[in-house]
């Protein structure tokens, strides 16, 4: 089944307003409309709970709660376990990655990224489209 990518619904997470801009151009250049932004871990969270979303696009250093911290929170949650994430960061440190593969994250993108990074990324998560 194709993505129907009017009507899903992406949160994306980042402290960095410049960055939310991107992320949200960039998606919006793939065809993504329903677009929603948070400024950390825990203003995500409380959208997520209050929201359906299929996606979560999330920065790793954020304060007070960073992306790390929101993929554990939405993995030991019932609801929001199943809820494909992924993790955005300046830094491809292995452990990172390994902590990140741990706690449950769908996929990892470095930045800089562009469009097509982004689309081979979201599509290995949600499938083509």
């Amino acid at each position: 089944m194709a993505v129907n990518k009017e009507t899903m619904k992406i949160l994306i997470v980042d402290d960095y307003k410049t960055m939310l801009r991107i992320i949200r151009n960039l998606l919006a250049e793939l065809g993504f409309k329903n677009v929603d932004e948070a400024s950390d871990g825990s203003e995500a969270l409380e959208a997520l709970r209050a929201k359906k979303y299929d996606l979560v696009i999330s920065d790793w250093n954020m304060e007070p709660m960073t992306g790390y911290d929101l993929l554990k929170e939405v993995r030991a949650d019932e609801h929001l376990k199943p809820l494909p994430f992924i993790m955005v960061t300046a830094e491809s440190k292995t452990e990172n990655v390994v902590a990140a593969k741990k706690a449950g994250v769908n996929n990892y993108i470095v930045k800089p990224f562009n469009a097509a990074t982004l689309r081979s990324k979201v599509a290995a998560v949600i499938g083509e489209f």
